[in-house]
């Protein structure tokens, strides 16, 4: 069993150009911090909303080997039907009805080490009826994981109020609570009391000019008319990514480290 381990846990990944940027990025950063795993949120990875096989064997190839989701994940291609048909390692909200048992969570084995990676979904500023409370479902859910696996929370949430408070409600409990969603990264990567590794937001993986991944022009004519718009990404310029390195050690987290390039 190797003593430690290092996760590199990407942002919201969004559209073609953060897909491209991803498969430039990996092999620069497997060089530099020599991770044992790449994680990313893959809920925008289909144009900016959803998913799809294409999309995903794509990131795949590219070195990413689990996937979370969030509020989005299933606007492309029918969730069920992508978990019957395939075998990509996503873990869809399990607080959401509608995901599948099979992308409740998922389990890896890194040289000997157990990683259980689960992906829950806020309730706060998000509407949809099929959500049941995150701090509920995390309860259930770690009483079927055994104490020995080290446990990575993607917590995608518009309130930053509401990854906070998981984060000390599963101080100790999980290694990591990684906030997700809001696209922007926040500054407050740390080490709780008890050994867990938090972040708010670990910001995107997208169009450095935009309004969360869209073109600004499109955003801004939307708040001024308050009609309903067509979402439009950027086809070219700078590509802003964001990241965590974890360092994991008996389960805890002992290092955490946001990482932001600009390229």
């Amino acid at each position: 069993m190797q003593d430690k381990i290092k996760i590199i846990f990407f942002g919201d990944i969004t559209g073609s150009l953060a897909r491209k940027t991803i498969k430039e990025m990996i092999p620069k950063w497997k060089e530099q911090f020599k991770p044992d795993l790449f994680i990313a949120n893959g809920e925008n990875l289909a144009h900016g909303k959803g998913i799809t096989t294409k999309t995903l064997q794509e990131m795949v190839d590219a070195g990413i080997e689990v996937f979370t989701g969030g509020n989005h994940i299933d606007d492309k291609e029918d969730i069920k039907e992508l978990s019957e048909n395939t075998d990509f390692k996503i873990s869809c909200p399990a607080n959401d009805s509608r995901t599948p048992d099979k992308y409740k969570y998922q389990t890896i084995d890194i040289n000997g080490n157990k990683l259980t990676i689960i992906s829950l979904l806020g309730r706060v500023f998000i509407e949809n009826d099929t959500l049941s409370s995150p701090f509920i479902k995390i309860d259930e859910l770690l009483k079927e994981i055994p104490n020995d696996h080290s446990v990575i929370v993607d917590l995608h949430a518009e309130a930053s109020s509401e990854k906070r408070a998981m984060g000390f409600y599963l101080d100790g409990r999980v290694t990591a609570l990684l906030g997700t969603h809001t696209h922007i990264p926040t500054a407050d990567a740390q080490i709780l009391e008890n050994g867990t590794g938090y972040i708010s937001d670990v910001g995107m993986v997208g169009p450095y000019k935009s309004v969360l991944g869209i073109k600004p022009n499109i955003i801004i004519n939307k708040f001024i008319t308050e009609e309903k718009i067509r979402h439009e990404l950027p086809e070219t310029g700078k590509i802003e990514i964001n990241a965590v390195l974890l360092e994991i050690e008996n389960n805890k987290t002992i290092n955490i480290q946001h990482l932001r390039e600009i390229i």
